[in-house]
Parts: structure tokens; sequence; C-alpha cells
């Protein structure tokens, strides 16, 4: 019964949009109109199949050409925005809502349950890459001017994630595993968000919806413009005091560098931990008191911003084998080429955040929940479009994005 009600609602409803919108087309009484220097010359009425929320309807509206150019235009389908696509503004909304937090293929069950609209999967596909090319457009130009009042504590933070791809987007590329072929390409993240107060304890407290975040797959160079914008629209310029997190990776410092030379650098103490941790497995066995009672001496050290004297204690380790000695080396080499970023005692003390945790969350859901599926696998393009409408809608900005499309 509640279906049938629905559907009876839906074709009255339908069946007066159509009406309006064929009566609005008529209205246009422009012979001619100017584009870009060239003059467009009214021809006869079209029609053009629009699926809507509502359903299917049709609309005849006029058709301008331009014979010097060989170009036409359809005015009535710019001032409803849809131009070059048979789907409406409400309906290509829920598409790209869909399409960012579900697969395809459950985006259309989800569709067809919800509205008893049939949208095949291809179609959510396709709708959903091309909101997500817009949207990334969209980030961009809004980074153009910083539009928060300045804040006391502000925070950048970078982090990649390997996303599974399709063939041709890994050819010529080198993996990890045995096989040296390349199955991944990484997705680099990064969020921003502020800070205005710490817990009885002292510990730092994000500022609630404060998260905004941007994301591709794309070199570094090119991420680094993106994150830049991003903290130049939310006023890291206009910070008090502007801190960058990450991990160890390079090109995550040499981005801090350049991008925000003003930003104190902190290394992610959790990930920080790893490193020791990962040298005590090789020389401990697991579960013993021994491992127990080092690697907790090295978490006071680090804690208290002693990074030497962890560098000593893997040193004074006696190795055995040529893996042991290669691990001495290599994490003694990370704690030196980051021990400026890891003082985490004055870190502590100033009230700030020590730990990336908001941005490896973000990783496991706006990158992972989506993109890394079991049987997954995708171009650059159509990963980059998801990842831009799913940054939009984790960053609390899709109605934004909406209501500045509708006032262009």
């Amino acid at each position: 019964m509640e279906v049938a009600v629905r559907d009876e609602f839906l074709r009255v409803g339908r069946r007066w949009f159509e009406t309006y919108l064929n009566k609005y087309a008529s209205e246009e009484h422009r012979t001619i109109i100017e584009r870009d220097g060239q003059k467009y010359y009214r021809q006869e009425k079209r029609p053009k199949q629009l699926r809507t929320i509502l359903g299917t309807i049709t609309v005849e509206r006029y058709y301008f050409y331009d014979a010097e150019s060989h170009r036409g235009c359809c005015p009535f389908d710019e001032e409803w925005d849809v131009e070059g696509t048979m789907f409406s503004v409400r309906l290509r909304r829920i598409i790209g809502r869909v399409g960012a937090y579900r697969s395809f293929e459950l985006g259309e069950e989800d569709i067809r349950e919800f509205t008893g609209l049939e949208v095949a999967a291809k179609e959510i596909e396709r709708v959903s890459e091309m909101i997500g090319r817009a949207v990334n457009t969209y980030s961009q130009q809004q980074a153009a001017g910083s539009n928060e009042h300045a804040v006391p504590m502000m925070y950048v933070c970078m982090d990649g994630t390997g996303v599974p791809m399709v063939k041709q987007a890994v050819e010529g590329r080198t993996g990890k595993g045995a096989d040296g072929i390349a199955k991944t390409r990484e997705a680099k993240l990064g969020c921003v968000f502020t800070q205005s107060t710490v817990d009885a304890e002292g510990y730092a407290i994000r500022d609630e919806h404060s998260t905004s975040y941007v994301g591709a797959i794309e070199t570094a160079e090119q991420f680094g413009k993106r994150i830049e914008l991003e903290g130049t629209r939310r006023g890291s310029d206009r910070a008090q005091t502007l801190c960058g997190i990450g991990d160890g990776a390079p090109w995550i410092w040499n981005l801090m560098q350049d991008r925000f030379p003003r930003a104190i650098q902190i290394v992610d103490l959790y990930h920080a931990r790893e490193h020791y941790w990962t040298v005590a497995r090789l020389f401990f066995k697991q579960g013993s008191k021994k491992l127990y009672n080092w690697t907790e001496r090295r978490k006071q050290e680090l804690n208290a911003g002693k990074v030497k004297k962890v560098q000593r204690a893997i040193k004074r380790l006696r190795a055995h084998t040529s893996e042991q000695r290669q691990a001495q080396e290599q994490h003694i080499e990370y704690f030196e080429k980051n021990r400026y970023r890891m003082q985490y005692d004055y870190y502590r003390s100033m009230g700030y955040f020590v730990g990336s945790g908001v941005l490896e969350a973000g990783c496991r859901t706006l990158v992972g929940q989506r993109l890394k599926q079991s049987g997954m696998h995708w171009t650059v393009e159509g990963a980059n479009a998801i990842i831009a409408s799913r940054c939009l809608l984790f960053s609390h900005r899709w109605e934004d994005y909406w209501a500045a499309r509708s006032a262009a």
C-alpha cells in the first residue's frame, strides 16, 4: 500500500513538473543570444529526456545555433544545470552521494530501494566521476582565499595509503611484492584541523567538526600545491601556532618545509615507537619479559624527548645476523634524521598534539573503506573523483558545493 501511494504521488508530481518545465521553456522570447563574441540564433524546439527524482520527463526547449562556429546551445539546459547530462541536479546529488559512500553495484540497489528509481551501476559510476571532477575544481577554486578567522592552534597532517589499480595504471611501476610488479598507487591524503583547548590532564583536544581533508593519487609536488591551498583556505597563515604532523616519509617533511615553513614539525609519536619495536622484535623473544622491559624503557625515553638515549640503546644491542645489524643501522639513522621532530616532552608541555591519529583514521575510512574493498581496481581518474567527493563529504562541505553550483 505504501509503495502504491508513493508511486501515485510520484506520477502526479512528475506530470506537474513536466508541464511546469515545458511552460518555462516555451517562455524563451530571445531570438539571438551572444556567447564569447559569437551570436547564436534561435532554431526549433528540441526534446530532452530528463531523469528526475520524480521519474523521467520530456522537455521541449529551444535550440540556438551559430553558423559561423558550427556550435549550438540550449539556454534552458544551462539554467537548470542539465547541460551534457540527462540527470537533474537533485538526482545527481543522490547519485553522487551514494557513489561516494557505496560500491556502484550496491548503490544501484540503494537508489532503487529508497527512491523507486532505476539507475544502473555504470550510470552511477559515470555520474559520480563527473561530480568528483567538478568537486575537485570547486575545492581548488575555493582555496584561493582564506575564509576563517584567526585561531590559536592549527595542524597540517599528511600521509599516504595504497589503492588497488587496474593494470594500465601501474604499467612500468615497481611493486613491493615478490614478483616486483606494482598493484597499487599511493593516494596522498592531507588534513587540516584546529585546537582551542586541552583537557584536565593537559592533553590536546581537537575542535569539533574542524577537520577538512584533501587527497589524490598524484605526485608529491602536485599534492604540495593541493594541501597548501587547503591550508590557505583554512587560515594557516594567520594561525598563532602552526604544527605539521606526519610519519618519517621524506616527501612529507620536504613538502612541510616547502609549503608550511613556519610549522613546528612533529613526527607522529606512535609511528616513532614502531621503529624501536621493529628492532626489539628482532632481538628479543616475542612475549618475553626482556622485550617488555626494553621497549618500556624506550617508551619512557621517547616520551621525555631523549632520542639520543633511544639511539644508544639500539646501538648497544649485540647483533648476530646481518638482518639485525641492518635494522640497527636503519633505525638509528631514522631517529637521527628526525631527532629535532621528536621533542615530545616540550610538545606535551605546550599542549600540542603528538599523533596524527585523525589522518590515519582518514586513510582507513575515507580511502580504505570505499576504494580498497575486495575485488576493486581503479583508474587514477576514477579513484581521484571518488576521493575528491569523499574529502568534501568528510569535511562537511557537500552542501556548500551544491549551494555554490546553484548560485553560479
